[in-house]
């Protein structure tokens, strides 16, 4: 007779206390993700595209983008997506645990983390409310939006364009800039 296989469940607080070793921990609903430390390609990407988000944000007040940020729900999520973009209501000085106000969650993707971004991360961060999610495949050179309520996901490949209703005017990102030099 089988034995059932019994799968640890973790909790944020036991997160907290992992070995700080170069990789990404994190949590959906207890089940552990564990991700090695990105590349240089992909560290470049998201650093060209969080400047041009940080542009479009700064001349006013309405929000802020952090690389790395931190989507938290005690005791069993715990998310980091690559770029976090939360509303300028969010106090910079209040512990992730008190964001509510999610504009935009970016995940670049690696070969490590593809899977998971593609097929659980995106997901969650829709049902936390995160109003929109992008993920940028580095091999197709293409973002994938998905938005609460629309198609799942819908490629960009020439100019990426973003519009929160707060903002005066729309962002647009010429994707040919963010992913030069890949081949």
């Amino acid at each position: 007779m089988a034995m059932p296989l019994s799968l640890p469940a973790y909790t944020v607080d036991m997160l907290r206390d992992f070995p700080d070793d170069g990789n990404r921990y994190e949590l959906l609903e207890g089940f552990l993700i564990v991700t090695p430390a990105p590349s240089r390609r992909h560290q470049v990407i998201a650093g060209r595209l969080f400047s041009a988000i940080e542009r479009y944000l700064a001349p006013t007040d309405l929000a802020y983008a952090v690389p790395v940020g931190e989507i938290q729900r005690a005791p069993r999520i715990l998310l980091q997506p690559d770029i976090l973009v939360l509303s300028g209501t969010e106090s910079i000085t209040a512990p992730w645990t008190d964001a509510r106000d999610w504009w935009l969650a970016v995940e670049v993707f690696s070969p490590s983390s593809r899977m998971y971004d593609r097929n659980y991360k995106r997901d969650a961060y829709l049902a936390l409310g995160v109003r929109e999610v992008w993920l940028l495949d580095l091999d197709e050179k293409e973002v994938l939006v998905s938005r609460p309520g629309g198609p799942t996901d819908s490629a960009v490949h020439d100019v990426l364009g973003w519009h929160p209703v707060e903002m005066p005017a729309p962002l647009e990102v010429d994707l040919s800039h963010i992913f030069r030099g890949l081949a």
